[in-house]
């Protein structure tokens, strides 16, 4: 099948690489010139495990390739995927700008029927307000579907690969097939394709990663009634999974979420409800929840330095919102490095993809260490934000040796706090009882 995906970012690009990956003939569309020269190259302009080799290995075999004539692209296409961002706007509500801006491209492109389906995570109504656009310019017949996608930065490639389930929105028997058709590959052990009304499948998606957020955010405020009272968040979050009908997945208490999706969905969603008369409460509580949480750390160094932080040496593992990516978009990290330095702290970091990221960002402020045992080196205090793999089983004695005060103060919940205590650290995790248990104050 000839595919145009029109957007190479992070969706996009997995999308169109996926695809071929299949079999189909694949062009992706963008018009960030410097991006297309390094796709051409084979080089992803992202980390995504597995996804650089797939890309070289399908340009090698013609079935992928990456153009900036976005109208030369449209005309090849029999699916055109429109994987552009959407941004939020000044009110938090989703700017679908972009995605209308591609339907007026395919409009005054298109030479004959098409099924256009949009990947961008898109407001209610916009599907038909996409439709609306391209018929305005084209008297060719064009199948209209919502496809959302649910792929987790770190696997995105064997989410795409291997959905849990697959939605298709739309109100075209034609898209249906072909959307039926395309993804067939992947839903071979018997996960479900799900087919829904248009309105419907927009929802979805939001409500999903919203559902997720609310999860997030609820463990972190019963993590903070256990360090209150003294309780362990770690057994109380047993107890809970082990109910089938709550489950034990997304409640592991942290420091906050970030990343491209939920917090922008989350606030998408929430402008969405008020625009049509819905109170939304629950998700305004559910952002206000995390956005306190990302100054959990903050508080706990304000707690463990009652004289200031001026002069302290803080070291940082982990920069990016979660490991497998190199994304620090909406990061915890970010919220704490900057009370830091605001604080006097002199800060270095360490993350074993983000780097360069957190160099575009943050400049000169902090140092960063190519080793995390560097990010050590007479540090007053570590805080752990990323919960990388490297990082759960350390050299602990190396890493006291190296400390000025051996203080670890674990947004994750890497380790186990009684451990740590033998082995000589201060030691506070989230909602490990260390408020009815509390540390003494370092020298």
């Amino acid at each position: 099948m000839d595919i145009t995906v029109i957007g190479t970012g992070y969706v996009g690009l997995v999308v169109a690489t996926c695809f071929a990956e299949s079999g189909n003939d694949v062009v992706g569309a963008d018009l960030d010139e410097n991006k297309v020269d390094m796709l051409r190259q084979g080089r992803s302009p992202i980390y995504e495990p597995g996804l650089e080799a797939l890309l070289q290995r399908n340009l090698e075999h013609g079935r992928l390739r990456f153009t900036t004539d976005v109208a030369a692209a449209v005309r090849q296409g029999d699916v055109i995927v429109v994987a552009v961002g959407t941004p939020p706007d000044e009110d938090g509500s989703a700017d679908v700008s972009h995605v209308l801006d591609v339907a007026r491209v395919i409009g005054q492109n298109m030479d004959r029927q098409k099924v256009v389906v949009t990947k961008s995570t898109i407001p209610v109504g916009t599907s038909d307000r996409l439709r609306d656009a391209i018929e305005a310019l084209s008297p060719h017949p064009v199948h209209v579907a919502f496809n959302p996608e649910f792929l987790k930065e770190g696997s995105a490639v064997a989410d795409f690969m291997k959905p849990d389930r697959v939605i298709i929105g739309t109100a075209s028997d034609h898209a249906r097939d072909v959307l039926t058709d395309l993804h067939e590959p992947f839903v071979r052990s018997g996960n479900p394709i799900l087919y829904m009304d248009l309105r419907s499948a927009e929802i979805t998606k939001y409500a999903a990663n919203a559902m997720l957020a609310t999860r997030i955010s609820f463990m972190n405020t019963i993590a903070r009634l256990c360090d209150a009272v003294g309780a362990d968040v770690s057994d109380v979050r047993k107890g809970m999974g082990s109910d089938d009908r709550i489950g034990p997945r997304f409640l592991f208490p942290g420091v906050g979420y970030g990343g491209s999706c939920f917090p922008k969905d989350v606030k998408a969603l929430a402008a969405s409800l008020r625009r049509n008369g819905v109170d939304p409460v629950i998700l305004d509580a559910v952002e206000g929840v995390n956005e306190a949480q990302k100054r959990l750390l903050l508080e706990a160094m304000d707690e463990a330095f009652p004289e200031g932080l001026a002069g302290r040496s803080v070291a940082v593992w982990g920069l990016s919102f979660k490991p497998g990516t190199d994304d620090m978009r909406e990061a915890p990290s970010l919220v704490v490095i900057e009370g830091l330095l605001g604080r006097g702290a002199e800060v270095r970091v360490h993350d074993f993809q983000a780097l360069e990221e957190a160099r575009r960002r943050l400049g000169d402020r902090v140092t960063y260490c190519e080793r995390n045992y560097d990010a050590l080196d007479g540090a007053d205090a570590l805080l752990i934000i990323t919960e990388w793999q490297p990082y759960r089983r350390p050299d602990f004695e190396r890493m006291k040796a190296a400390m000025r005060q051996p203080l670890i103060l674990d947004g994750r919940n890497l380790y186990e706090p009684d451990r740590m205590r033998d082995l000589g650290f201060e030691y506070r995790g989230v909602g490990r009882g260390s408020a009815g248990e509390p540390a003494a104050s370092p020298a």
